[in-house]
């Protein structure tokens, strides 16, 4: 498919499906607390209730897809912020037929007159209008001069000083209507018709879908080398550069706001692409914020400079503030651990990343306004499968979780977790309580990112009876797990020290497989592989730089392909082999992990 059909497709579910099901699966939320006789004014405003908001890969994720350019990406930010405007557009219409309130019958609060009058009075014609459309029923103008100050749908280049600048101004806007509405004793308007505008307006925002820019470390390392050939620099093969002379470079850099390049220099190639993509980001934030952006997400991370070379980019499209402390970058650097070897060493990787000064400062600007700096960690599910077979996989992954949680603690860092799960048992998918009943303790604290992959969106949220079931699981299982990690004790070492040999057994016994001579023939030769790059079905590109190995292959056609031809190898393969050794060699301990 084409970018602008994925694109179409994922807005269709943003808009026209997850509205809706986020309403109803907060009213079975509710109709389960007064179920077990619990305080309702506990959960009476928005801002006590769990709180989910969405994210978007399409038209932001260009790891190895060369059609996602800076200009696609720029498209796909107007299209989430303009539907984004509709919906609440929408909402704020509705909502003003059911506010047929007259000021004859009911005694208006002094604070809602006062902001009646001095908007009516400060948008001038527009503000006439706002008022003598409905004469004597001040609910209804105010929801007018909300309107009239929400930003326009597709006509947003003529942003003026009274629209609204983000989501969360109109949010207090609208808490002031609801407590009006209160004050009057308008008890069922307030608590159905405001509390879903808010919750609309709170998930979605005027950006429906925060978007996030992934690219390859390879490809910034290129990208980086292309800037500094540019600027004039003679040493320019920096992806050769061991790591202490890239840490030794970049320090020194970020050590100084000054970009590499003046406006309008000429680039080319990688650097071309990622100066582009992050001068599109740039303008976007400055003109209406960060809510838009998710995360810069580095994919295949290898090693602290892959992270701070981002800082680098950012600060050549103005996304770098000056302090007095040093420099802050505007947007969340994020890295993607993939592989088992980068699983290994990522604990000493994010040490490093938080030890940072500029990492430190970036952090404490993003965590406003709760003041509590976290920062988030993508987990490849697929690719360390692809690397090791499915119990190394899930072992490194529960390390990895368990030593980066200890890490950031030590920080006084909040990780929010990003699992890359898939739609297959071999990517990490399967039913989602099971999966946060897995998460290593303690490492859920209520926050978590989670991916639904393009062959499973359909399957999960298509029909919306099975959309809001889903969140439901979702939002009642992180619940739950966090919890019972506050509350229950850790598993017991022993466990542990069992899965881990397993894994190792495995492992080897997977490698000896993937690893032997003639292997990648009797792939190719065994499964569809070769149909499904030149059938080109996917969402990008079957290779990441198009060579002929294992390695390059991503891990979707890989899973999809033994799957065709029924094999499900990334599975299974290797778990046999483990569990029988342990069988034989040590039945106690064979008896301890059935139980």
């Amino acid at each position: 498919p084409d970018i602008n059909s994925e694109r179409k497709n994922i807005i269709h579910y943003l808009k026209n499906v997850f509205p809706t099901s986020v309403i109803l699966q907060d009213k079975k939320l509710k109709q389960a607390w007064l179920a077990n006789s619990f305080d309702p004014t506990l959960i009476n405003r928005i801002e006590k209730l769990p709180h989910i908001s969405f994210g978007n890969w399409v038209g932001g994720d260009r790891d190895g897809h060369p059609l996602v350019t800076a200009k696609v990406t720029k498209e796909t930010l107007l299209e989430l912020r303009d539907t984004a405007l509709s919906l609440i557009q929408n909402n704020l219409l509705n909502l003003a037929s059911h506010l047929s309130l007259s000021d004859s019958l009911h005694s208006v609060p002094r604070r809602l007159n006062q902001y009646i009058e001095e908007w009516s009075n400060s948008l001038g014609e527009l503000g006439k209008r706002c008022i003598s459309r409905n004469p004597n029923e001040p609910w209804r103008q105010f929801v007018n001069i909300l309107l009239t100050r929400l930003p326009h749908p597709l006509d947003d280049n003529k942003l003026e000083d009274y629209h609204y600048k983000d989501h969360f101004t109109l949010l207090k806007d609208i808490a002031m209507l609801r407590d009006s509405l209160l004050e009057v004793d308008a008890y069922r308007i307030a608590e159905y018709d405001i509390f879903a505008l808010e919750r609309i307006v709170q998930t979605f925002g005027f950006h429906l879908a925060a978007l996030d820019i992934r690219q390859n470390s390879e490809f910034h390392d290129r990208a980086l080398a292309g800037l500094m050939k540019a600027s004039g620099s003679r040493n320019i093969h920096f992806a050769d550069w061991n790591e202490f002379e890239r840490l030794q470079f970049l320090n020194s850099e970020l050590e100084s706001a000054r970009p590499f390049l003046g406006p309008g220099m000429p680039l080319e190639g990688e650097a071309q692409a990622v100066r582009d993509c992050y001068l599109v980001i740039g303008e976007y934030v400055k003109k209406y914020g960060t809510s838009g952006i998710g995360s810069l997400i580095v994919s295949m991370t290898r090693k602290l400079s892959d992270l701070l070379v981002v800082y680098l980019f950012a600060r050549e499209a103005g996304l770098v503030m000056n302090t007095t402390e040093g420099l802050v970058c505007l947007l969340p650097v994020v890295p993607l651990f993939e592989t088992i070897e980068d699983l290994e060493k990522c604990a000493s990787i994010m040490d490093a990343f938080l030890s940072h000064p500029m990492t430190k400062l970036s952090l404490a600007y993003q965590s406003f306004p709760d003041g509590i700096p976290t920062q988030q960690v993508m987990l490849g599910y697929s690719d360390s499968n692809k690397d090791g077979g499915i119990i190394a996989s899930q072992w490194h992954l529960y390390k990895a979780q368990l030593e980066i949680d200890e890490v950031a603690r030590h920080h006084g860092v909040k990780i929010n977790f990003f699992p890359g799960r898939g739609g297959s048992i071999s990517r990490g998918g399967g039913k989602t309580h099971h999966f946060l009943d897995a998460l290593p303790h303690p490492t859920l604290t209520g926050n978590i990112r989670s991916t639904i992959q393009g062959e499973s969106i359909a399957q999960q949220f298509a029909n919306l009876i099975n959309a809001t079931y889903n969140l439901e699981m979702l939002v009642a299982g992180v619940t739950g797990v966090s919890q019972r990690h506050r509350i229950i004790k850790k598993t017991p070492p022993h466990l542990e020290k069992l899965v881990q040999g397993l894994a190792e057994k495995s492992r080897k016994v997977y490698e000896n497989l993937v690893r032997s001579e003639g292997f990648m023939i009797f792939y190719s030769q065994a499964t569809p592989i070769d149909a499904l790059e030149n059938s080109r079905i996917g969402s990008r590109p079957a290779r990441r730089t198009g060579k002929r190995s294992l390695k390059d292959l991503r891990a979707i056609p890989w899973v999809f392909s033994w799957n065709q031809s029924r094999f499900f190898l990334p599975g299974w393969y290797g778990v046999g082999s483990a569990l029988s050794e342990l069988q034989n060699s040590s039945p106690d301990s064979f008896s301890i992990l059935q139980k």
